[in-house]
């Protein structure tokens, strides 16, 4: 076993899991290694040569010689061969010889044999290294609880985190979420520090990015492609289940930060703690002896790499989320809590929704662009453009009080006096019926409703009845007959003498007493 090879990957911050892999010893073996390491001071700084190495490692750690012991199933082996070449699994070969002998079987002893009878060919990795200005790499990475520095509570934290493939320099930010607008804000910063970009990124297959995993044909977010295409980069998505393309920011972007930076530190307010990162990625991590490349990558960076990389635009990604809704009965979709109307033809259709800084556009499924409104300033809110609501819908939604007293003065001062009256009826309310009268105005014009109105304030009558049969019979173009005076009052003048009006009475009591 070779020790500083051994020592060397440990210093890198490969896993006991990918060392055991590697070198062909037991994790637990590796685990022994990795805290003899630590205890000899080998994590950091020079590394001696080999023979100090293992002079060291045989004075300070004893080689334990495992317990002998003898296989359950040792007496099987020849047996076992036999199945094995016959193509038998496990579970199969442990079947017959409890048929066949009456015995019980050890699952795990009967693997330990036939690992040892076939022992399996180390997989060969190729360390591939890129030209500058090539490639970068993106990862997140869990990064314990920060103080969000709005409510004052601690919240689940990621780092984020590029690398350049070559140089090694690295852009981190610390974030609350992993969702598309924040991915999508941390490639800006990160491309925005570095003052360029490079030919291709290369991801793994989170939700922000990827929403199908796949070997052959991955499928990319659609903001994420629109973001790639704006900056002029190749998105490069990792094969499922597969870290180990990308690990130039597993282990020299993500656990490098949360082994040296976030390590023992201390809940922080988030502006407070990337302000301190941005500081130690550019003084520190820039400035350290990478153990590969055995360069500093800020050096490399400003020396060779940042040439490379492609020019940034002109102006900033306008961060679009991009995503399906069903447009409602009522003409909205929903897009982060707020509704944004789309012509009611296509209720029950689901459409695409970009959603921008400052706009929302609205898409059928072959690209077709149907609305484009402002964005909602708040959640609630409704953005409406009327010529997608059903045209007999409409006016119920605009013709209030207002607009219904400021129709009726455009069309004349009989029809505004007849809408007035109407909306100061009391008790009940009659705006639709003033709504109803100035409707006449589409199908009769407003020239004809203007006469129908006066005729019908002139005989008393302004009621919706009244103006429509007037309209129906053409009435409003007869002249207006002069009013009638009222009859005068009745003359209660007595005729007779108010003396003949008294012997009257007194001759009527008189026979009553007889």
């Amino acid at each position: 076993m070779d020790v500083q090879e051994l020592v060397r990957l440990v210093r890198d911050g490969a896993s006991d899991r990918e060392i055991a892999g590697l070198v062909g010893l037991n994790r637990r073996t590796v685990s022994r290694y990795r805290r003899w390491a630590a205890k000899q001071h080998l994590l950091d700084g020079p590394l001696p040569n080999v023979g100090e190495l293992h002079q060291r490692l045989q004075a300070t750690l004893p080689v334990r010689l495992p317990p002998q012991q003898t296989s359950s199933v040792a007496a099987y082996q020849e047996q076992v061969l036999g199945y094995r070449q016959q193509g038998l699994e496990l579970a199969a070969i442990r079947a017959r010889l409890e048929e066949q002998h009456g015995v019980a079987i050890s699952y795990d002893a009967l693997w330990r044999l036939v690992r040892r009878l076939e022992p399996r060919q180390p997989e060969v990795f190729v360390r591939v290294e890129v030209p500058p200005g090539s490639e970068a790499q993106v990862d997140f990475g869990y990064a314990g609880l920060q103080l969000d520095p709005a409510t004052g509570r601690l919240r689940k934290s990621w780092v984020f985190v590029l690398v350049l493939a070559f140089s090694r320099h690295l852009y981190a930010e610390v974030v609350f979420d992993q969702r598309v607008e924040t991915w999508l804000l941390c490639h800006r910063h990160a491309l925005e520090a570095l003052g360029g970009v490079p030919e291709r990124i290369v991801i793994d297959n989170l939700k922000a990015a990827i929403l199908r995993a796949s070997v052959q044909d991955p499928l990319v977010q659609r903001a994420y492609r629109e973001c790639a295409t704006h900056y002029g980069f190749r998105i490069d998505p990792n094969p499922p289940r597969t870290p180990r393309l990308k690990g130039k920011v597993e282990q020299g972007g993500v656990h490098y930060v949360k082994r040296n930076f976030l390590a023992g530190r201390s809940p922080t307010p988030l502006d407070e703690l990337n302000a301190k990162l941005r500081t130690w990625c550019l003084e520190t991590a820039g400035q350290r002896e990478h153990g590969t490349t055995r360069q500093r990558p800020r050096e490399q960076f400003e020396r060779i790499e940042r040439a490379t990389l492609r020019p940034l635009p002109r102006a900033a990604y306008d961060l679009a989320i991009w995503k399906q809704a069903l447009l409602h009965r009522d003409c909205y979709v929903v897009f982060e809590g707020s509704y944004y109307s789309a012509p009611y033809r296509l209720v029950g259709q689901t459409l695409w929704i970009r959603g921008g800084t400052r706009t929302v556009e609205l898409f059928t499924d072959d690209h077709r662009a149907v609305a484009i409104h402002d964005r909602a300033s708040q959640p609630g809110e409704r953005k409406t453009i009327l010529a997608h609501l059903p045209p007999h819908k409409i006016d119920g939604l605009v013709s209030g009080r207002d607009a219904c007293t400021a129709q009726a003065a455009s069309i004349g001062p009989a029809t505004a006096e007849v809408v007035q009256q109407l909306l100061e009826h009391r008790p009940e309310d009659r705006l639709h019926v003033a709504q109803r009268v100035l409707r006449l105005a589409e199908r009769s014009g407003a020239e004809r409703l203007e006469r129908a109105c006066a005729r019908a304030l002139h005989y008393g009558t302004p009621d919706y009845q009244t103006l429509k049969r007037i309209l129906a019979t053409g009435l409003e173009l007869v002249p207006l007959q002069p009013a009638e005076p009222p009859p005068p009052p009745r003359n209660l003048t007595f005729l007779r003498q108010a003396s003949e009006f008294a012997a009257g009475l007194l001759a009527a009591a008189a026979g009553g007493r007889r």
